[in-house]
């Protein structure tokens, strides 16, 4: 059975929006070799269309390292109600309907980790029922003032810490497990 790894960036004040204007300064060698683990060990991505949408427009004309090829080659699945058209491009699938059922399914498929990336509405489904396994959540020792704020809008949800990853830049990965 797949393991659902959800991998995302948050201030210390819990902002996860634009990690482009505060983030840039820890995206150093160590930050790059903890996300390539992260892909290595997954053969698929599940998005959300906005996460879709912005990563298509960029990741593709990106070649020529490990990181990139791999991503660009990796099957997508995407969470949406409203894409159309974008089954036949970059790699992906669309998942509609019930999709806490369609994502415990790709969960039960044989094969590597299903890794998520982004934060919105899809995690509130995946983690109110239970479907994500491990959330590798990497806070930046930053404030953004501002922003979309992490998961707000859920009921408490407990999860265990399974370990703590420490970079020299100050960056910090909690790798926290469902309950």
């Amino acid at each position: 059975m797949r393991k659902l790894i959800e991998s995302t960036f948050v201030t210390i004040d819990g902002v996860f929006s634009s990690p482009e204007r505060w983030g840039a300064p820890y995206w150093d060698e160590e930050h790059s070799s903890y996300a390539t683990s992260l892909l290595g060990e997954a053969d698929a991505l599940l998005l959300g269309r906005e996460t879709y949408e912005g990563f298509a427009a960029t990741w593709p004309s990106r070649s020529g390292d490990d990181y990139a090829d791999r991503i660009n080659a990796m099957p997508k699945y995407v969470a949406s109600r409203t894409l159309t058209g974008a089954e036949t491009e970059w790699n992906a699938t669309i998942i509609r309907g019930d999709i806490a059922e369609r994502v415990a399914g790709l969960k039960r498929e044989p094969g590597g980790n299903l890794l998520k990336f982004g934060t919105g509405e899809l995690d509130h489904t995946l983690i109110e029922h239970g479907l994500v396994d491990e959330l590798h959540l990497w806070v930046f020792p930053v404030i953004a003032g501002g922003g979309e704020r992490l998961l707000d809008g859920l009921d408490i949800t407990h999860f265990e810490r399974l370990r703590t990853v420490e970079f020299a830049s100050g960056l910090t990965v909690m790798v926290l497990g469902s309950k």
